[in-house]
């Protein structure tokens, strides 16, 4: 998996077309937090299903799989906030797993949090 950065927008903006990379085939991980989101261009033939995994438990024992996200195609892109629920207390990170990664670029986006 690899580790996606996260880019912090400032107060002066920032510009985001540029930030993108190609998502990993074998999954990405990422920050989680409030105001961190996941922006996901599909560029290629047919949706993509972006996972965000739950690390958690039900009830003690009862696992879930994780959150999905339906990524169309478009010229466009998608934008999943990334909350604290996904963060893996082993990494502190968030995993991210795809259905393809064909044509699929990522960045992740924390506006900055001030007081």
């Amino acid at each position: 998996m690899a580790a996606l950065t996260t880019n912090v927008v400032p107060n002066t903006g920032l510009r985001i077309d540029d930030k993108f990379v190609a998502a990993a085939g074998g999954g990405d991980t990422c920050e989680t937090g409030a105001g961190v989101e996941l922006h996901v261009k599909n560029g290629g033939g047919s949706p993509v299903t972006v996972t965000l995994g739950y690390p958690g438990k039900y009830d003690g024992d009862q696992t879930v799989s994780g959150r999905t996200f339906v990524v169309p195609i478009t010229t466009g892109h998608t934008v999943i906030p990334v909350r604290d629920i996904y963060r893996d207390p082993a990494t502190g990170r968030a995993a991210i797993t795809y259905s393809g990664v064909t044509s699929v670029t990522v960045a992740v986006i924390r506006g900055q949090v001030t007081g």
